[in-house]
């Protein structure tokens, strides 16, 4: 076989995949957890005893299989396993509770539901039976097992909608994500091609393997025959042992992740807390140029950022060996075969990653352009050389006074100052102005305790326009965040200060 990385991101279906990665490299690994590894050839066979059990339970290729699961190699194999079966699989994020379960259950109309029964310490078996959910299965330390001699011939259309993803609850709201194999797999070579990786790299999932990345990272290590570490449970300072461990090349998920490792980084200085590492990447939320300049200088690693949403796993990527004005400022470039269009600001995209839309039809009608391109609801442009720049949400541009002001402005320029450690800016109804700008900081322990005064008075010296200056300051512990990529959700915060009680400080 002489296949390489971008022939095999041709592939028809994630099981196509899966199948000339074990022809290439069989014995190389996949997945590695704690003391735990599993190779390519054994994911493959593996998932095939997985794909004959949930056959004798009685899935067929068009069945709704819903999973609420947490990272770990099981959950793959489960994934992969309806992957060779051509079921439809919805992802559920294991943090949700009855609401979201239960909206998701009902509106994809799930046959069975896989869960991971009590799990830190939440009854997941039993949420499920009180959700009046069908066929509920635990899967977590043991998976249904059969003979692959029962099965019938792997889907061979990539194009037919087998996977409902949610989106990630920054609104209150989800809706449902309708993907193909054939647009995972674009969305994760997309990925994979921008980040220079090579079969002697070592990545890291510590973000949920239910979210859109869980598929979009696992493309990536299917098409460059590399491992990944799994992370059951992220949290800094215990996961650096395992970083350590494996010596992990790569790591990320979000803006939120790089400041989790810098904060690790600034406890010893100068020394680096995961040797191995050489870049940190990821996406899902905006990032201040500053974060950039702060990962380079104090970790002493590359640090690479895109742009992808539920609806759209990978748009655009950073490439390590682009220019350090491109890389703090940007967002990267799309790959060949995305199509962007910016319309009155606004982000529109057409290509082979994007979704068909959503299990509503009126949510699809909406979504999507007479020309067939997705609104994104993200505002920005295209440089000159390709490159592009989000200046914020078309929900997040307040309006004071009859000026347009950008949330994402303020919040760069923010993240610069010492005494802030991550910052959120939002519109609030004004009877005067219309909005008001509020700003709600969240300091770095230790910290000097921010002022109103203090925050115009460093913006107005950083330029800043003065009808764009805050006139209200809200400092709290933690900002309101989701549970895939630690993304703040604003609204939570618009509904928290909108009735003006705490004003400025």
């Amino acid at each position: 076989m002489n296949e390489t990385p971008h022939s095999l991101s041709s592939a028809r279906t994630l099981w196509d995949l899966v199948v000339r990665r074990a022809g290439l490299t069989p014995d190389r690994p996949v997945l590695l957890q704690d003391d735990r590894r599993l190779t390519f050839g054994e994911l493959r066979a593996r998932a095939e005893r997985v794909a004959a059990g949930l056959y004798d339970m009685g899935v067929r290729p068009g069945t709704v299989v819903a999973w609420q699961l947490p990272t770990r190699i099981e959950t793959a194999l489960l994934s992969f396993a309806l992957a060779r079966l051509g079921a439809v699989q919805t992802p559920v994020i294991p943090f949700y509770r009855d609401r979201e379960v239960g909206f998701a259950l009902r509106e994809s109309k799930a046959e069975y539901f896989a869960v991971p029964g009590t799990w830190r310490g939440f009854d997941h078996t039993g949420m499920a039976r009180r959700l009046g959910a069908k066929g509920v299965f635990e899967a977590y330390d043991t998976l249904p097992d059969g003979d692959p001699a029962v099965l019938p011939p792997p889907p061979a259309d990539g194009t037919s909608v087998r996977w409902i993803y949610w989106t990630s609850g920054t609104t209150s709201d989800p809706k449902g994500v309708l993907h193909t194999d054939r647009s995972l797999i674009a969305g994760g070579s997309c990925l994979a091609h921008a980040l220079r990786l090579s079969a002697d790299d070592v990545g890291s999932m510590a973000f949920p393997y239910a979210h859109i990345a869980g598929p979009d990272y696992t493309v990536m290590l299917l098409l460059y025959g590399f491992p990944a570490v799994m992370f059951e449970q992220f949290a800094l300072p215990d996961a650096l042992e395992g970083y350590r461990r494996h010596r992990v090349t790569v790591a990320g998920g979000s803006t939120a992740f790089y400041s989790m490792f810098l904060a690790e980084q600034r406890k010893q200085p100068g020394t680096k807390i995961i040797p191995s590492l050489r870049l940190l990447a990821g996406g899902g939320a905006p990032k201040p140029p500053e974060v950039y300049h702060a990962v380079v200088r104090e970790m002493g690693v590359q640090l690479t950022h895109g742009y992808g949403m539920t609806e759209v796993p990978m748009i655009t990527m950073g490439d390590p060996e682009d220019s350090v004005e491109n890389l703090a400022t940007t967002e990267g470039r799309p790959p060949q075969g995305m199509e962007i269009r910016i319309v009155d600001g606004e982000v529109r995209l057409r290509g082979e990653a994007v979704c068909q839309g959503y299990l509503d039809p009126a949510q699809t009608a909406e979504a999507f352009d007479d020309e067939g391109f997705l609104r994104t609801g993200d505002l920005g442009f295209v440089t000159d050389g390709g490159h592009l720049v989000l200046t914020g949400r078309l929900k997040d541009v307040i309006i004071r006074k009859g000026e347009n002001i950008s949330a994402k402005e303020i919040e760069d320029l923010l993240a610069a100052h010492p005494a802030v450690g991550d910052v959120a800016v939002i519109g609030l109804p004004d009877a005067e102005r219309g909005e008001r700008v509020c700003a709600v900081v969240e300091q770095p322990s230790g910290a000097t305790e921010l002022t109103l005064d203090a925050v115009t008075s460093y913006l107005r010296a950083e330029g800043l326009s003065v009808h764009k200056l805050p006139e209200q300051l809200e400092l709290v512990d933690a900002l309101p965040r989701n549970d895939t990529l630690r993304k703040v959700l604003k609204y939570k915060l618009r509904e928290r200060y909108a009735d003006g009680a705490t004003r400025g400080r």
